[in-house]
């Protein structure tokens, strides 16, 4: 049973965030694309408590040579989890805002050549 699913519609289609609670401390989470009856995932994500510390770690299709990530959590409030790894390429800070019950904005954003880079997703939660 899915904790919960997020869809982000964009002009080339839907993408989707979906999250399991697997025990205690972490939540295991996936986006991915429909593609006709194909299902693309782009990337797995653990969302893992460690000694009173949360960490966000992607693995990511064909990046970081298939290895994971980890994102310290910076900000956890109500409405914002912020989560930084200064020494990454890109992204440096992926953030979650929540907006409502049903509506977030993810965010990653860094330094990329040299360049203030952004990418934000507007979500909303799947009935």
């Amino acid at each position: 049973m899915a904790y919960s699913t997020w869809e982000n519609k964009t002009s080339k289609g839907s993408i989707y965030e979906t999250w399991n609670k697997t025990s205690d401390n972490e939540l295991s989470g996936k986006s991915y694309i429909v593609k006709e009856k194909d299902t693309i995932i782009f990337e797995n994500i653990r969302l893992v408590q460690e000694q009173n510390r949360l960490f966000y770690i992607p693995t990511v299709k064909n990046q970081n040579g298939g290895l994971p990530v980890r994102f310290a959590a910076k900000t956890i409030s109500e409405t914002q989890l912020v989560f930084e790894n200064p020494q990454h390429d890109f992204p440096q800070i992926i953030s979650y805002t929540k907006i409502s019950a049903d509506s977030l904005v993810a965010e990653i954003s860094g330094v990329r050549n040299g360049q203030e880079r952004k990418q934000t997703f507007q979500m909303k939660r799947m009935k």
